[in-house]
């Protein structure tokens, strides 16, 4: 990986006025727009806050199934520009044909993580099923809840930013961003390239949980989601179908679970 410049800090302090009069200041989160290439031709443009690009970099490759491993990557260059920044990436000649047969441009807004879909098919895709695995208590559900709120560091600065955590008997990573899709492909880059098994703990969220989340999780094998907000419809239907257990409304008086209860253990 090559980081050729210094990019954006990922916040900044600006100037305010409280009740219009007073002045003051207030940290803010940056919003830069990324371009993902790769082979040097454009995939996507997302907006997003520019910190563990890297992560960024791998997690989106594989959620959108241009890579499969972290190594597919055959070169990254983190590469700022006069309006953002270009994450550079090499891959091989067979993979970069694939892409190409259906390649499309997108145009990404910090809110959206299906920006740029050419047909209503390719954005109601089927995601993959998730494979049984390991089963929780609701103690350890809210131990892993309890836990993403002590690393959310950017959000404790700004108060406008969105965190994507893995938990498994401890918080093992977490990462931030203005866009929660973006916090998610962080997140799940950063598992892979340092070797984790995503279906081994629970991906804990502090959006709502959308149909683009669920697909993401499906898609890394994710078997288990905790939010601390309410999912949509959609979301719940779609994680039903995948085999994903749901767990949502997750806060410190307790939770619910929407879809495939078997993986929480029942106590007394």
């Amino acid at each position: 990986m090559t980081d050729t410049a210094r990019h954006p800090p990922p916040a900044t302090t600006v100037p305010t006025r409280r009740n219009g009069a007073t002045p003051a200041e207030r940290c803010v989160p940056e919003e830069v727009a990324i371009a993902l290439t790769y082979n040097r031709t454009t995939h996507a443009v997302m907006m997003a806050t520019p910190a563990d690009l890297e992560d960024f970099a791998t997690g989106f490759s594989r959620a959108e199934g241009i890579i499969d491993h972290p190594t597919d990557l055959e070169e990254l260059e983190i590469v700022p520009a006069p309006q953002g920044i270009e994450l550079r990436m090499w891959i091989a000649a067979d993979r970069m044909d694939r892409l190409e047969r259906r390649r499309r441009q997108i145009a990404g807004a910090t809110g959206c993580g299906m920006c740029g879909m050419d047909s209503l098919a390719d954005a109601m895709r089927t995601p993959p099923t998730v494979p049984p695995g390991p089963a929780w208590t609701a103690t350890q559900i809210a131990e892993a809840v309890a836990s993403l709120h002590p690393a959310q560091h950017l959000n404790r600065q700004t108060r406008a930013v969105h965190a994507a955590g893995f938990w498994r008997n401890g918080l093992l990573a977490a990462r931030e961003d203005v866009g929660r899709h973006n916090a998610l492909d962080k997140l799940t880059g950063a598992l892979l390239r340092a070797g984790e098994n995503p279906a081994s703990g629970i991906l804990l969220l502090t959006s709502r949980v959308s149909v683009e989340l669920v697909q993401k999780a499906a898609g890394a094998g994710i078997g288990i989601m905790a939010a601390v907000s309410v999912p949509t419809a959609l979301a719940i239907r779609v994680a039903e179908a995948a085999g994903i257990t749901m767990v949502a409304v997750a806060r410190s008086d307790g939770f619910e679970v929407f879809t495939h209860p078997d993986r929480i253990i029942r106590g007394p």
